[in-house]
C-alpha cells in the first residue's frame, strides 16, 4: 500500500493533520492502534460506554480567547458549546480532622469552556472530514525505515499480523515517549530520542473519578461543585453535569499510580465516595453510577516513565527530529507544540505545524 503521508495516531492532532491534509487534496493514511479514535478524548455514558452525549475521562476544557487554534477548530466545526458551571460557593479541606470550609470565590475569567455532548463530540465531527477508508484502526506502527524515496512502516493488528505501507512523509501525531517505543531503521539521533523519552505525556500519570446523581443537588444548597482538599483521596474536584442536565462531580486523585494499583478500583471508588460525602453532604454516598479512568494503566497512553511524576511539558520551538530523518519526519503530537503542550489546544497547534513542514517538503520534492 503507497500513500503520500501517512499519520500515526488517531486522537485530536492527528486527526486535525488529517483534515489539513484533505483539503488540501493530499493523499493519506491514518493508522490508530485502537480500536477507536481520539486517544485520551474519550466521552462515555454511565456504563463506561463510548457515547454521542457523555462524560469526559480526558481533557475537557478548553478556553477560545486564550487558545484561539481550538476555538476556531470548534467554531469551524460548528459545534455547541457552554461554560464550565462555577456558580455557587467552593469547598476547601486542609485535613481530614478538620471541618470543610466555603467561601465565594471573585468571577473567574475567562470561563472553561466545554463542548456539548463531551469531548467526543470534537473527535467525531473531524472524522467525518475526510473518507472513513483513510483511516485505519487497531494497526499499531512497530517499525519505520527509511528509504532512498519513501519511508516503510510495519504495523501489527489486533490479532497480530503484521502488515506494512509506503509513505513519501511521515507525521507522529501520538506522545513523544510512545514514539521512541517504536524502531527506527537507520536509528534516530540518541539526543532526539532521549529528548522525546524525558518529555512528560499529559494526563497520562493520572485518574479521573466520576459520581453520576439523579441531580446536582450540590447545586441546591448554593455550592459550584468546585472543591479542593489537601485530605484527598480526591485533590480537586469540580463539577461535570453536561449541558444535556445529567448530573455528575469528577475528581483528580492525588493517590499515585503504584498507590492506586495496590489500593484496587473498588477501595479508591469507595473512599472517593466517602471524601464526596464529607464535603457536599451524605446524597453524595448515593450515586446512580461510578467511572474510574486511570490512564497510567492504558498502555496506548502511558509508559513506564510516566507512573510516577505528572509535571505538565515545557514548550519549545526547538526541531523534534535532526539527522538523516530531518525532511521525511514530522511530530505533530500535543506535547511537542510550541504553545499550550500536552492540551487540546496544543494538538491542533502541532498538528498544523506539522502539516505544513509537510507540505513544504512536498512542494520541493515535486518542483525539483
Amino acid at each position: 500500500m503507497e500513500t503520500k503521508v501517512a499519520i500515526i495516531g488517531g486522537g485530536l492532532a492527528g486527526l486535525c493533520a488529517g483534515k489539513l491534509l484533505h483539503s488540501a487534496g493530499i493523499n493519506f493514511l491514518l493508522l490508530e492502534a485502537r480500536e477507536r479514535l481520539g486517544g485520551r478524548i474519550l466521552s462515555v455514558d454511565q456504563n463506561g460506554s463510548p457515547s454521542e452525549d457523555g462524560f469526559d475521562l480526558g481533557p475537557s476544557w478548553f478556553w477560545p480567547e486564550m487558545q484561539p487554534a481550538i476555538g476556531a477548530v470548534v467554531k469551524d466545526l460548528g459545534l455547541d458549546t457552554f461554560p464550565q458551571h462555577g456558580e455557587g460557593d467552593v469547598i476547601f479541606q486542609r485535613m481530614s480532622r478538620e471541618t470543610p470550609w466555603r467561601y465565594r470565590p471573585t468571577q473567574q475569567e475567562p470561563w472553561s469552556m466545554r463542548i456539548a455532548g463531551g469531548a467526543g463530540t470534537l473527535v467525531r465531527a473531524l472524522g467525518k472530514k475526510f473518507p472513513p477508508e483513510r483511516i485505519l484502526l487497531g494497526a499499531r506502527v512497530e517499525r519505520v525505515k527509511l528509504g532512498s524515496t519513501y519511508s516503510t512502516l510495519t504495523y501489527s493488528m489486533t490479532d497480530g499480523a503484521e502488515q506494512g505501507i509506503v509513505a513519501e512523509q511521515v507525521i507522529a501525531a501520538i506522545p513523544p515517549r510512545l514514539l521512541a517505543e517504536i524502531s527506527f531503521s537507520p536509528s534516530m539521533d540518541a539526543a532526539d530520542i532521549d529528548r522525546w523519552r524525558a518529555t512528560p505525556t499529559w494526563m497520562a500519570p493520572h485518574a479521573k473519578f466520576f459520581a453520576v446523581y439523579d441531580r446536582p443537588f450540590w447545586r441546591e444548597a448554593g455550592l459550584s461543585g468546585t472543591a479542593q482538599s489537601l485530605a484527598g483521596p480526591l485533590a480537586e474536584i469540580h463539577d461535570a453535569t453536561t449541558a444535556s442536565g445529567k448530573a455528575a462531580l469528577f475528581g483528580f486523585p492525588a493517590v499515585g499510580a503504584d498507590a492506586r494499583l495496590a489500593m484496587g478500583e473498588a477501595a479508591l471508588k469507595r473512599a472517593c465516595l466517602d471524601q464526596l460525602a464529607r464535603l457536599f453532604g451524605p446524597e453524595a454516598l448515593e450515586p446512580q453510577a461510578t467511572l474510574l479512568k486511570d490512564w497510567a494503566a492504558d498502555p496506548l497512553t502511558a509508559t513506564a516513565q510516566d507512573q510516577s511524576g505528572g509535571e505538565h511539558p515545557h514548550p519549545s520551538a526547538e526541531p523534534w527530529v535532526t539527522g538523516v530523518w530531518r525532511e521525511r519526519f514530522s511530530l505533530g503530537g500535543s506535547e511537542t507544540s510550541p504553545v499550550e503542550p500536552g492540551y487540546m489546544a496544543g494538538a491542533v497547534v502541532a498538528a498544523e505545524r506539522a502539516v505544513a513542514e509537510v507540505m513544504q517538503r512536498l512542494d520541493q520534492v515535486h518542483s525539483a
